[in-house]
């Protein structure tokens, strides 16, 4: 009940505040536990996100997987996973996990989140297959590659005049 309440409390601050704002003081005090209760519960913030992933990525990969299941065609299933996919970005949820995962994770953690996003791929190889493709799995692979790189670009933010993809506005 505490570590869904520690929980919940995360993904508030997160969404709030950004990576910045989850600490464990912020957490004990949104819950109204000590702070040495917090780590009974998790180690240290990456322990946290860690287990926000565990939590919440399956629940973001029922939703992909549910868009599609409501397309009708193998077009609308991959533009429904890429769709959905890109729509997680404005999350500030996924947007603050993202973040603070890619730089404190300890390997172990970041290998069983790849392993969950190898869920993903699983999910669109057949309407690939079903479009023909001669190679489903490869094609799978290198679309969730131009999704991770579309995701990477929009966290990003607006592209600027001036800069090197937009010279002249």
């Amino acid at each position: 009940m505490q570590r869904d309440a520690l929980l919940d409390a995360a993904r508030s601050l997160l969404s709030e505040g950004g990576t910045e704002a989850l600490t464990f003081p912020a957490l004990a005090e949104r819950t109204g536990l000590a702070r040495s209760s917090v780590y009974e519960y998790f180690r240290s913030r990456a322990a946290v996100v860690e287990e926000l992933c565990a939590v919440d990525f399956p629940l973001w990969a029922a939703e992909i997987e549910g868009a599609m299941q409501r397309a009708e065609t193998p077009e609308g299933k991959v533009e429904a996973y890429v769709r959905h996919q890109l729509g997680l970005v404005g999350d500030q949820r996924h947007r603050a996990v993202v973040a603070i995962s890619a730089s404190e994770l300890d390997a172990g953690a970041r290998e069983k989140i790849r392993a969950a996003h190898g869920g993903l791929i699983a999910m669109i190889v057949e309407a690939l297959a079903d479009l023909n493709h001669d190679q489903p799995r490869l094609a799978a692979l290198l679309l969730q590659g131009i999704v991770d790189a579309a995701v990477r670009r929009i966290e990003q933010g607006p592209v600027r005049c001036g800069g090197p993809l937009r010279p002249r506005c």
